[in-house]
């Protein structure tokens, strides 16, 4: 199913302890500084479920009695949690387009097809560049060669300029 994208989505990939999760961090930090309005998807990667949001509140009440999807709004917020067999990467795209967003980060989901940042933590990482498709950069924690634009792990300051350079144009 196609995804009618009208803001930026950039993918922020790599193994198990890389510095995703740091980098999107960061990334968001720098967005919202510049008033840049950064929504973000993490890929929860493990077969468990994922513990309800506020387990003592009547939400989460509504949702252990069987409800299929809770949505509480308050104060400027709103958190929804639904059970679903099909949350595909398009689907929770799809929900972020009711939010007013400048751009989307998406932590995980390696195989997706959108413009994406590999972190390379070690040698056996390198295997991703070769792997996955639609790479805008690599950000490395050891010195390799490669064909994108290629930052250290350490040079925060130019890897995130170049993000906020990409997403503008």
């Amino acid at each position: 199913m196609a995804v009618d994208i009208r803001f930026p989505l950039l993918q922020v990939v790599g193994y198990q302890n890389c510095g995703k999760t740091t980098l999107v961090e960061k990334i968001v930090k720098r967005g919202t500084e510049q008033g840049v309005k950064i929504a973000t998807i993490k890929h929860h990667g493990h077969q468990s479920s994922l513990e309800s949001l506020q387990l003592e509140k009547d939400s989460s009440r509504h949702f252990k009695a069987g409800a299929s999807a809770t949505i509480v709004e308050g104060g400027g917020s709103l958190q929804l949690e639904a059970k679903t067999s099909g949350w595909t990467l398009e689907k929770l795209i799809q929900l972020y387009a009711f939010f007013e967003n400048d751009m989307i980060l998406i932590e995980g989901f390696k195989k997706e097809d959108y413009p994406k940042i590999i972190l390379i933590r070690k040698d056996e990482d390198i295997e991703l560049l070769t792997s996955l498709t639609n790479i805008v950069a690599v950000i490395s924690w050891i010195p390799i060669q490669c064909k994108f634009p290629l930052f250290h792990i350490k040079d925060e300051e130019s890897y995130l300029r170049w993000i906020f350079s990409e997403v503008n144009q």
